[in-house]
């Protein structure tokens, strides 16, 4: 699952919309909507989360959270580390190894340690998708 996968399902479910009913009325397929939500595919396109954006009729921050979950929900990710420290190139790829073994302590604990040297800008929501005890915002 994705971030923004996670948000959208998030919705329907608080807002009782199934996936065919949002899939017509965003002119998609039930089968790629649910498989956007389970990451397996793409991150969705800027013209996509704006369909979405006003399907669920959001507005304000908890719009520019949603198009950041967009832009985090890369489900196959590359890492390029030519030109970096032979450390990096390795914790790099024990990471790619055994991100799917990390409890979500330890998950939390590399987004601290991320956060710590590329902070998030200013008015932008914590990484922590939407969800119980997320703080969040989003569904209405």
């Amino acid at each position: 699952m994705t971030p923004f996968g996670e948000a959208v399902r998030k919705l329907r479910a608080q807002r009782g919309v199934t996936q065919r009913e949002m899939a017509r009325a965003l002119d998609v397929s039930p089968a790629y909507l649910s498989a956007l939500e389970h990451g397996r595919r793409s991150e969705p396109s800027w013209e996509f989360i704006q369909r979405v954006i006003g399907y669920f009729n959001i507005i304000w921050d908890e719009a520019e959270e949603l198009q950041l979950l967009g832009s985090l929900s890369r489900p196959k990710v590359t890492i390029d580390t030519s030109g970096l420290s032979a450390k990096a190139t390795e914790v790099a790829n024990r990471l790619a190894s055994s991100i799917g073994q990390l409890d979500s302590r330890a998950l939390d604990e590399i987004a601290r340690l991320v956060d710590a040297v590329d902070p998030q800008p200013p008015g932008r929501i914590a990484r922590s998708p939407i969800g119980p005890g997320s703080g969040e915002k989003l569904p209405r």
